[in-house]
């Protein structure tokens, strides 16, 4: 994965930031005589990147210029934890109980770097694949409803708690038929049946395991649960609801839309947002979503954005009724649009 832009001579990027690499991108940049780019020290699926030709460790360190300093490490956490949460899934699907201590060691830390990284966090999607995005999925879910519980001000404690409802949320997956879990085509109904049954699996897992608060346990229960009583495994309604489960329910469904998955692709997460606040009032809980979208979009003047349609474009004004649709000055040609009169025309990545 490339982890700054390709430019070309046009001054626009071949291959954009947080691209995985693949064939079809190296005859791209062969064709624009680009011969080296700057790729993260992992694969998307949290292994060790190999290349065929070693870099001599004191040009490496020339090379650095440090921006990549504090980036790496928790880059480097959040891809070990994922390859750590694909193999303790397979001692789940054997029958292992959850070891509780051992899931603590490997997310408390991440947790506190994700607080630290907290732009980082909402970009965790690029770094999952088709293959492994269920194994992302539980990791960036985790480290999301931390965020979310840190910007709503729950004790250091409670943030740590609603971090590890997200991660077991998806737990009882394990119990689901593999030919479900990693089907490539859509479910059909009766296999969606069976999916909807993963909560309560999950609560079974993490009902007896003392150190958890009943909070996480009744998280892990309700975070497919929906305000307006259209979820599952229930059918709760929002007077009904765990505080934990909102929170792990809107961190849930951002990941899941904005990455890239075996039936479905990707949406940008600023469309995403929009989603979430049309939906916030009937599905989601309005804190929860106002948390996210306020983490989202700090933008200052002078922020550098990607759009839809791949012209960069630097924001210049910002209504705080419309935080997903600014004024926007436009690279190329200096031209200034507002994206709320260009319903087609939306962010799609955050440059700088």
């Amino acid at each position: 994965m490339v982890t700054t832009d390709v430019i070309g001579k046009t001054n626009q990027p071949i291959v954009p930031k947080n691209t995985v690499i693949k064939p079809i991108h190296i005859t791209v940049l062969h064709k624009f005589l680009v011969n080296d780019v700057e790729v993260a020290p992992k694969l998307a699926n949290g292994e060790a990147f190999l290349p065929e030709h070693a870099i001599e460790e004191e040009d490496y360190i020339e090379q650095d210029d440090g921006k990549e300093e504090q980036h790496v490490p928790f880059l480097n956490l959040y891809l070990e934890a994922v390859q750590e949460y694909k193999n303790m899934f397979k001692d789940w699907q054997s029958g292992a109980p959850i070891n509780i201590a051992k899931v603590r060691t490997l997310l408390v830390p991440l947790i506190e770097k994700a607080n630290e990284n907290k732009g980082k966090v909402f970009m965790l999607h690029h770094y999952s694949t088709k293959e492994d995005y269920f194994y992302h999925h539980s990791i960036a879910v985790g480290l999301l409803s931390a965020v979310i519980a840190h910007q709503l001000k729950y004790s250091n404690g409670e943030v740590i708690q609603i971090g590890l409802t997200g991660f077991l949320s998806d737990c009882g997956m394990a119990k689901i038929d593999e030919r479900i879990l990693f089907k490539k085509a859509p479910l059909i109904t009766q296999e969606f049946e069976e999916i909807k049954k993963h909560p309560t699996y999950s609560y079974r897992l993490v009902e007896n395991i003392p150190v958890l608060k009943n909070n996480v346990r009744l998280g892990v229960l309700q975070h497919h649960e929906r305000m307006d009583g259209s979820g599952y495994p229930i059918g709760l309604t929002s007077s009904k609801l765990n505080p934990y489960g909102k929170i792990v329910a809107v961190c849930d469904m951002y990941h899941a839309m904005t990455s890239e998955r075996l039936y479905r692709s990707k949406q940008s997460p600023f469309m995403v947002l929009e989603e979430l606040m049309q939906d916030q009032f009937g599905k989601f809980d309005h804190t929860v979503v106002q948390a996210l979208i306020t983490s989202m979009t700090n933008f200052t003047t002078g922020t550098h954005v990607r759009l839809s349609n791949n012209q960069n474009a630097e924001i210049i004004f910002m209504e705080q009724k419309l935080p997903t649709r600014p004024m926007v000055r436009l690279q190329h040609n200096e031209e200034i649009i507002h994206l709320k009169n260009h319903s087609s025309l939306y962010i799609e990545e955050i440059l700088t």
